[in-house]
């Protein structure tokens, strides 16, 4: 019995928020299909499919993700009652802190996808309340860090996984506008777009400091077109189509995936063996596949319809392999060696006038 519960123990040590990518990935692509395949809707973007297909096929799907999602929630809050000390690390730990805002986008998501939740309703008011407001009780503790130069200010902790701080308060006003509460909603999107410029031209930059990824982790560089595909459609909520500052956040999101997509070696030492971080790939994608059906519904044309059905394919055959991928690999599911455990915290560099390193 000891031994058992040694072995949970251990298994719940090598647990962290970075598992949540399976469910952000999972609650975006039934999202997509919601509106790729919901009746009644734009026939321009719409497939064809009866109502009892699109609730049949829909439920199933949006099931799956819940599953995972409250599976993945229960263990994570285990974790939290039985080592807490562990958690209290992820919180200190300038990449996994960023993976806390993952659970609470992933429900945000999951809420949105469900096929009976219309956003008006108090359900899904409520749960809004629920998991909305952790995303701005972290933004006081990280933005605040950033701003007022703390122990983990902006140049000592910057990396990809940061534009999560940014796509949670984004994904929060998407779904604030769709429940009708305008300055909630631009609230949210304000606070969101003010630190994503002050972090884009961070990374951008690669400042001294800036270098604080392992290798493994580099599929999180999807994130840099994620934030803005989620701003575009959080702007297309806001103001009821998809104009032109909606379409300047999509190109920008655009670019800077065929930017990522024609650098393969970038992420050659990442996918020589697999990890959970492989699933970084995929919510990216499919938000960037999400804001192309509302350019499409828009913008009428060969061009903006083959930019939806090249990404949203794109979008299941990722989500795809990764689900079989990880099926066939479940024993590195639970690595020995993480890199959002393994990695050293950051020392904040007093020195921020030093060389800044090569280019990866």
């Amino acid at each position: 019995m000891e031994s058992l519960l040694a072995i949970a123990g251990e298994k719940l040590d090598k647990l962290h928020a970075g598992y949540f990518r399976i469910t952000l990935s999972l609650g975006s692509q039934v999202l997509l299909w919601k509106i790729l395949l919901q009746p009644h809707h734009n026939p321009r973007i719409s497939i064809p499919v009866s109502r009892t297909f699109y609730f049949t096929f829909l439920g199933i799907a949006w099931s799956l993700s819940l599953l995972v999602l409250i599976l993945l929630s229960l263990l994570y809050i285990l974790k939290c009652l039985l080592r807490f000390k562990t958690i209290k690390a992820e919180f200190t730990h300038h990449i996994g802190v960023n993976y806390l805002f993952a659970p609470w986008i992933s429900w945000l998501l999951v809420i949105e996808a469900a096929p009976f939740v219309t956003p008006r309703t108090v359900t899904f008011v409520s749960m809004w309340w629920i998991f909305a407001l952790p995303v701005v009780v972290l933004d006081v503790k990280i933005y605040g860090e950033w701003f007022t130069k703390g122990k983990r200010y902006l140049l000592a902790v910057a990396n990809p996984t940061s534009q999560l701080t940014v796509i949670g308060n984004l994904i929060g006003s998407r779904a604030a506008a769709k429940m009708g509460w305008k300055e909630v909603s631009v609230f949210l999107f304000s606070l969101g777009m003010a630190h994503y410029l002050v972090l884009f031209v961070t990374l951008y930059q690669r400042l001294p400091g800036g270098e604080q990824l392992p290798a493994m982790l580099r599929p999180t560089f999807f994130l840099f077109f994620a934030a803005p595909s989620v701003a575009s459609l959080a702007w297309y909520s806001i103001s009821g189509s998809f104009d032109t500052a909606a379409k300047m956040l999509f190109f920008l999101s655009l670019f800077v995936f065929a930017s990522l997509v024609c650098r393969p070696n970038l992420f050659r030492i990442a996918m020589k063996r697999f990890s959970i971080a492989w699933w970084a790939y995929s919510f990216p994608i499919t938000m960037l596949a999400l804001a192309s059906t509302r350019y499409e519904e828009e913008v009428d044309g060969k061009f903006s319809h083959g930019v939806r059905i090249a990404l949203s394919a794109l979008s299941a055959l990722v989500l795809l392999a990764l689900l079989f991928i990880s099926l066939f690999n479940r024993k590195s599911l639970l690595e020995d060696e993480d890199p959002n455990l393994t990695t050293n915290p950051i020392v904040p560099n007093t020195n921020p006038s030093g060389v800044s390193p090569e280019p990866c």
